[in-house]
C-alpha cells in the first residue's frame, strides 16, 4: 500500500510507506512537505470502448500539466501602478478556477508556499488590478481573503467561461455529503460529453433508456433525490470541457470510453434526459445513474459534549433507557439506539449498573463504551487550545477546547490494529498536527470492495502526517471497528463537523487551506 505520492500524483492513499517507496519520502522531504500539498491532475483512466469500435478523435493523452496555476512565459513590461486599493479585494471583482486545482500563492510568485487551492467553477472575490506578472502574462491577483492566483490555464477573469458554465454547483460544504454519490456496477458507465441523443445510447450502450422501472432504480432515484433543472449550457447538449488538470486519454465523438471497474463519483448534478437520469461528475463527464448504485447515506453521528461529563457510545442493540419516576425508582423509558452517543454525568444506580445522561434518562453500563480523557502532554489545554484524541483500542474520538471535551464520536482506524505501520496497515501513532485539509480528494488505500481503487471525493480530508488523514467515509458503516488501510475513517456527518472545527481553516469558496508551520490543530493517536 503506497502511503506518499510524490507531488504531479493522481490520488493519495491511506496507510503505511511500502519500502520501495521510501526513496519517494526522502526525494520529497527537499520540498516544503514530505507528502506535503501535491499536484492533482485527476483524470479517469478511460477503459477501452466495449462492442462496435468508433472512431477515435484524439487517443493520446496530453502531456501531465505542471501546475495549474501555470500561465507560461513571463509576461512583458508592467503596466502603470495601480492604486492601494485597486490591489485589494472588495470592488466586486471576481476570478473563476477552471482548472482541478487553482492554487493560491502566499506572494505573487509561483515559487512563493501554497496556501490551498480553488476547484474549477469556484468563483472568488479578486482586487480589481493585478499585483505583478512575473512568470505569469495573464497577472497575478489578490483574492480574499489572503493569497494570490495566476490568470491564465488555472483562473480566468471571465465569469463566463464554459468551464463555470458546466459546473452548475459546487460542493455543498457543511453537509454531510458535499456531493451526492454513486457507486458503478459491472460493467462501469461510460462517460458521455453532452447528454447523448437517443441514436447514440444505442450506439454506444446498446440501449437508449432504462430497462422498466426495477425497484433498486427507484431507491437510487429516491436517495439521489429530485433531479436539476436543465440549465441553458446542458439543454443546448454542448460538449463539456475538461477542467486544466483533467486528463483526457480517449475521446469518441459522444464519450470518453468507459470508468474504471469499482469507481465512485461524486455528483455535482443530474439530470432526466430521454427516460434516463444521468449525472455530472466533478471532472465534468456525465455517466448514466442506471449504471450505477447510489450511496446509502450512515445513521451514525457523533455527539456534542455541551454539559460536564464524559461521551460514551451504545455498542448494543435493543438497549432500554430507564427514568425515575415520582418516587425515583427507575423504570423503563425508551430505547438507546445502537451507536448513539450519550454524556454520562458520573452518578450511578443499583451498584453502578446504570449510569446517568446529561438527557436525564439512565442506561446499563454494560451497554456502553466510555471514553478515556485524554491527559494533556503538551501544555494545549493549559492554553486553552483545541486537540484532538484518538484512541485505537476504544476506535473512538475526542475533541477537545482546552481541558473540555466538546465533540466525540466513534472511529475506524487501521486494520493493523496496534501493530508497525510500516508492515500492516495500522494507523500511526503519535502526535501530529493538521498540515492540510480538502473539502474533498481522490483516495484509493480504503477499500470499497476487494478490487476498488478509483474513490472520488471523499468528504472532508484532513492530512496530519504523510499520507494518513481524518476523512470521511460513503463506502462503509463499521464505525466503532477497525476497517481502514490506515487513516482514521469518520462518518460523513462527523467529519463535516470536524472540519470546521479544526485549522487551519480553508475560506469560504476555497477546496483547500495548506499549513505546513504547524499552526494546525494538534492530533494525539495512541493506544
Amino acid at each position: 500500500m503506497t502511503a506518499c505520492l510524490s507531488p504531479g500524483a493522481r490520488v493519495r492513499r491511506c496507510g503505511r510507506l511500502d519500502r520501495p517507496l521510501l526513496a519517494c519520502a526522502l526525494a520529497a522531504s527537499a520540498l516544503a512537505a514530505a507528502c506535503g500539498p501535491g499536484e492533482e491532475p485527476p483524470g479517469r483512466s478511460a477503459a477501452s470502448q466495449q462492442g462496435a469500435p468508433e472512431p477515435a478523435l484524439a487517443a493520446a493523452a496530453p502531456a501531465e500539466p505542471q501546475a495549474a496555476d501555470a500561465g507560461g512565459e513571463a509576461g512583458g513590461e508592467p503596466g502603470p501602478a495601480a492604486t492601494r486599493e485597486a490591489l485589494r479585494p472588495g470592488r466586486g471583482d471576481k476570478l473563476a478556477s477552471i482548472a482541478m486545482r487553482t492554487f493560491v500563492h502566499a506572494s505573487p510568485d509561483r515559487r512563493a508556499p501554497r496556501l490551498g487551492y480553488l476547484r474549477a467553477g469556484a468563483i472568488v472575490e479578486r482586487a480589481a488590478a493585478p499585483s505583478g506578472d512575473d512568470g505569469c502574462p495573464g497577472g497575478w491577483y489578490t483574492i480574499h481573503p489572503r493569497g494570490f492566483v495566476c490568470v491564465g490555464r488555472g483562473a480566468s477573469l471571465e465569469l463566463g467561461h464554459e468551464i463555470v458554465a458546466a459546473t452548475p454547483a459546487g460542493p455543498r460544504r457543511g453537509e454531510p455529503y458535499p456531493y451526492r454519490y454513486v457507486v458503478s456496477r459491472k460493467p462501469p458507465p461510460h462517460l458521455y460529453v453532452h447528454l447523448p441523443s437517443e441514436a447514440e445510447q444505442r450506439r454506444v450502450e446498446g440501449r437508449s433508456r432504462s430497462q422498466g422501472t426495477p425497484a433498486w432504480s427507484r431507491r437510487d432515484e429516491a436517495l439521489l433525490g429530485e433531479p436539476d433543472p436543465l440549465t441553458p449550457f446542458f439543454a443546448a447538449r454542448r460538449d463539456l470541457p475538461k477542467p486544466f488538470g483533467a486528463a483526457e486519454k480517449v475521446r469518441f465523438p459522444a464519450h470518453r470510453g468507459r470508468a474504471r471497474a469499482d469507481s465512485a463519483f461524486g455528483l455535482i448534478s443530474t439530470f432526466e434526459w430521454t427516460g434516463r437520469r444521468f449525472g455530472l461528475t466533478t471532472e465534468l463527464d456525465l455517466i448514466p445513474i442506471d449504471r450505477t448504485s447510489a450511496v446509502v447515506p450512515t445513521a451514525m453521528r457523533g455527539v456534542e459534549v455541551k454539559t460536564e461529563g464524559t461521551p460514551a457510545f451504545v455498542m448494543h442493540h435493543g438497549v432500554r433507557t430507564l427514568k425515575a419516576d415520582a418516587a425515583g425508582e427507575l423504570k423503563p423509558d425508551g430505547w438507546a439506539a445502537h451507536r448513539s452517543g450519550w454524556v454520562l454525568t458520573g452518578k450511578t444506580a443499583a451498584g453502578g449498573a446504570y449510569v446517568e445522561t446529561d438527557a436525564g434518562v439512565w442506561i446499563p453500563a454494560s451497554a456502553l463504551r466510555v471514553a478515556r480523557l485524554g491527559r494533556d502532554f503538551w501544555g494545549h489545554a493549559a492554553r486553552g487550545r483545541k486537540w484532538i484524541d484518538i484512541s485505537i483500542e476504544l476506535q473512538m474520538l475526542v475533541a477537545y477546547e482546552g481541558t473540555r471535551p466538546v465533540f466525540a464520536t466513534l472511529v475506524s482506524t487501521g486494520r493493523g490494529e496496534l501493530g508497525d505501520p510500516a508492515t500492516t496497515s495500522a494507523t500511526v501513532q503519535g502526535t501530529f498536527f493538521v498540515r492540510e485539509k480538502h473539502v474533498t480528494a481522490t483516495m484509493d488505500g480504503d477499500d470499497l470492495s476487494e478490487t476498488s481503487v478509483d474513490l472520488r471525493d471523499v468528504p472532508y480530508v484532513q492530512y496530519f502526517h504523510n499520507s494518513y488523514a481524518l476523512h470521511g467515509v460513503y463506502w462503509h458503516d463499521a464505525f466503532g471497528k477497525v476497517r481502514s488501510s490506515g487513516c482514521v475513517n469518520l462518518a460523513p456527518a462527523d467529519a463535516a463537523w470536524l472540519f470546521e472545527w479544526t485549522d487551519p481553516a480553508v475560506p469560504e469558496g476555497w477546496h483547500a487551506a495548506f499549513n505546513d508551520n504547524k499552526g494546525g490543530t494538534l492530533v494525539y493517536i495512541h493506544a
